[in-house]
């Protein structure tokens, strides 16, 4: 089972990356990488909400949702409480840091609507996993979420000294940048786990 867990893990951070394999969360990752220091806060951020939400969406989902045969209000019930978490991050950082809560400006609230978060909690339920499994995919998702995210502030970071031709500047440069990160991280999809 350990073994199977770590493989699990390793897989969602490296190989499924949500980022640059399933392309969800795409928002986040291209409007707060521009510096490093907002990117490690921003996947802070959705560390916590990924992997606490998966812990209490399944208790939900298998102690509520499926008992009472209220299924067709999984989505419903997982957005509220992925945005009951983002509320209680933006009053943590608004009265804690508010360096950090003034550089995520309108993206902070987005991780409501990140789709890598709920993405996460329905990959949880369509794949069957149990408590254990659901909070560690979760966490990995998550983990893969930030390495993406930093690796791609320090790309852009080093490529505000580059002096590409005009039509390349800003969000185009960035594309083609988080394009070929995404490229690279394929070389991950030949791993072979037997």
């Amino acid at each position: 089972m350990i073994t199977e867990l770590l493989l699990l893990m390793l897989s969602a951070v490296l190989i499924e990356n949500f980022v640059l394999s399933r392309f969800l969360g795409c928002c986040p990752f291209l409007g707060v990488s521009e510096k490093p220091a907002a990117a490690v806060g921003m996947g802070c951020a959705v560390t916590f909400v990924m992997t606490v939400s998966s812990a209490i969406i399944y208790l939900i989902y298998t102690y509520i949702l499926v008992p009472f045969d209220l299924i067709y209000l999984k989505t419903i019930a997982f957005i509220l409480v992925i945005a009951a978490l983002v509320q209680f991050i933006e009053l943590f950082l608004k009265k804690f840091i508010p360096v950090l809560y003034n550089e995520f400006g309108i993206f902070l609230p987005l991780i409501t609507t990140n789709c890598a978060v709920l993405g996460a909690v329905l990959l949880n339920i369509e794949k069957g996993y149990d408590f254990i499994y659901s909070v560690s995919f979760g966490f990995s998702a998550a983990i893969g979420f930030t390495l993406a995210i930093i690796l791609f502030a320090g790309i852009r970071e080093r490529l505000e000294f580059a002096d590409p031709p005009k039509a390349f500047r800003g969000i185009p440069l960035a594309l083609v940048a988080a394009g070929l990160i995404a490229m690279a991280f394929t070389g991950f999809h030949g791993i072979s786990f037997s």
